[in-house]
């Protein structure tokens, strides 16, 4: 019986979304105003900001949905999914309704 010597690699994991969704990034959550005001740790914000990851399928070949990888969003976190890869990445599956904006920069 021969024994198998080489070290096992961990497979990177993805997720890809399915539907009319996309995954996101959550931004750290802000401790301080831009005036200086220190906000409390259990402060809830409904809609939260965050940067696209991933596409789904059906988004990315629609025309409806001016949204791709890498877009800095405004969203509605209430009927997203947390997706738990690692302490500290708060990544989400998010319904396309619930992507309220995205930030552009001016040309």
């Amino acid at each position: 019986m021969q024994r198998d010597t080489q070290p096992k690699r961990n497979k990177l994991e993805t997720v890809e979304p399915l539907g009319k969704r996309v995954l996101i990034r959550k931004d750290e959550d802000k401790k301080q105003t831009k005036g200086g005001i220190a906000l409390p740790d259990n402060l809830e914000i409904p809609t939260i900001t965050g940067r696209v990851v991933a596409v789904s399928v059906q988004i990315a070949n629609s025309d409806d949905f001016p949204i791709r990888q890498y877009d800095r969003v405004l969203f509605n976190p209430k009927n997203s999914i947390p997706v738990d890869f690692e302490p500290g990445n708060q990544l989400y599956v998010t319904p396309i309704e619930d992507v309220v904006a995205v930030f552009r920069q001016r040309r």
